[in-house]
């Protein structure tokens, strides 16, 4: 079988950064539903497109087709007040936009001064990625999984 619209789709893969160096080492498998249900990246999915079991590729994303680019903007230094008590650098929390806009994930990543500095990118972006991809299975989806727009385990 081959990966087209509506089939759920295993992946084993590892993810690099440009240095060599392991993002992802890939322990346990991806499995996503295939099709434009936003599972994975649009270019990894238009990659796998038509490919069999056992096909294998390598692939380097630019930062815009993975995790995007890095935005000063998302990055911001606020009064240590406006924080619970027992903070740390590497927390994350959810900030509610006031204008309305998509919730975005922010990260602390430093403390100091009485001032906290919060990361609104993510960790890899601004960063090309190199995937090693190979097709471990594919089966036709469910109706419930193509319903719910994601694979349903077991």
């Amino acid at each position: 079988m081959r990966v087209t619209k509506d089939t759920v789709v295993t992946l084993n893969y590892r993810v690099f950064d440009t240095d060599g160096n392991v993002i992802d080492d890939g322990k346990e498998p991806l499995v996503y539903l295939h099709g434009g249900y936003d599972g994975i990246f649009p270019r990894l999915e238009e990659l796998i497109h038509d490919k069999a079991v056992g096909e294998k590729f390598t692939v380097k994303l630019q930062p815009e087709e993975a995790f995007g680019d890095y935005d000063e903007n998302l990055v911001l230094v606020e009064d240590a007040s406006l924080f619970p008590e027992h903070i740390e650098v590497g927390m994350a929390f959810e900030r509610v936009s006031e204008a309305g806009e998509e919730d975005v994930i922010y990260r602390i990543t430093d403390i100091a001064e009485g001032k906290v500095v919060i990361d609104g990118n993510h960790p890899l972006a601004g960063q090309a990625l190199i995937f090693e991809i190979e097709i471990a299975a594919v089966r036709p989806a469910t109706q419930e999984e193509r319903a719910h727009g994601h694979p349903h385990e077991g």
